[in-house]
């Protein structure tokens, strides 16, 4: 657990003035080691502050606590701590302001949906935006990563429940998306992209919100966001962009000129912020 007390001298050396937070969103599975060497270095963690993880996505979060701080671990750090809240439950100030002031937060993987449901009423996704702003380092990954969007695909399908997520159509109100922590505004992200085949959900996502760019991140590959440009770290990652306006016919959706492109390791694009 984070030892809040010690925190507290922690917190009062750091900088209040608003600086340009950077988003690491990966796409799941292992994370390698030369993405947790990026994290600590453009967090700074190596050197002053702490990391926390947030593990409510995860059925299991002490689990999630266990094996996100081994990667930190395994580099010699220990100041990055697991802070678990769970629902209903009380919660004091000192825990926000642990992740408000931190330099690195890190969401861990499992359910989106279950980490929003868990911190609806509370003032951690504000803390999150906060560390954010003080120039801090956010990390997710898998469910983590589609944390990041305003607009979060779920993963559940709305018309074909017993399919699991398997989006074998291009339906139209088949895709269920709820409110994310909305890091990036403009951008839907999609994870494990490539390898369980999500190209169909992602472009029913494309057509559905023309407005918006769609990201898909595949396993173990991610981004790194700093302002408007994101960097491929890792693996491929697709975009979809829709400049046309949605269609449908008998509940299928149609669209014209949809942009995909496929970015590889060292790529970078400009993404809507």
């Amino acid at each position: 657990m984070l030892p809040l007390i010690a925190l507290c001298s922690i917190c009062i050396s750091c900088n209040n003035v608003n600086k340009e937070g950077k988003l690491f969103i990966l796409g799941g599975g292992d994370l390698s080691s030369s993405i947790i060497d990026k994290i600590i270095a453009e967090s700074g963690i190596n050197k002053d502050g702490y990391g926390v993880i947030l593990p409510m996505s995860s059925e299991e979060p002490d689990t999630a606590i266990f094996y996100t701080t081994s990667y930190f671990t395994r580099k010699g750090l220990n100041n990055v701590y697991g802070l678990h809240f769970i629902k209903g439950k009380p919660y004091s100030q000192a825990r926000i302001d642990s992740i408000r002031n931190a330099k690195m937060v890190f969401i861990s993987g499992g359910d989106q949906s279950r980490f929003m449901d868990n911190i609806a009423g509370t003032p951690i996704r504000d803390a999150i935006h906060e560390a954010c702003n003080k120039g801090g380092v956010i990390c997710g990954t898998s469910a983590g990563a589609a944390l990041m969007s305003k607009i979060m695909i779920t993963g559940n399908e709305l018309k074909y429940p017993e399919n699991d997520g398997g989006f074998y159509t291009m339906e139209a109100a088949n895709v269920e998306t709820i409110q994310g922590l909305g890091m990036l505004e403009k951008v839907i992200i999609d994870q494990h992209f490539i390898i369980r085949k999500r190209l169909n959900r992602s472009v029913c996502a494309c057509i559905e919100h023309p407005e918006l760019m769609v990201i898909g991140i595949d396993e173990p590959a991610g981004i790194f966001v700093k302002g408007n440009t994101a960097t491929v770290l890792d693996g491929q990652v697709v975009v979809l962009q829709n400049p046309s306006e949605t269609k449908t016919k008998n509940g299928l959706l149609g669209a014209r000129n949809i942009q995909l492109d496929v970015f590889l390791p060292g790529e970078s694009f400009q993404i809507l912020k």
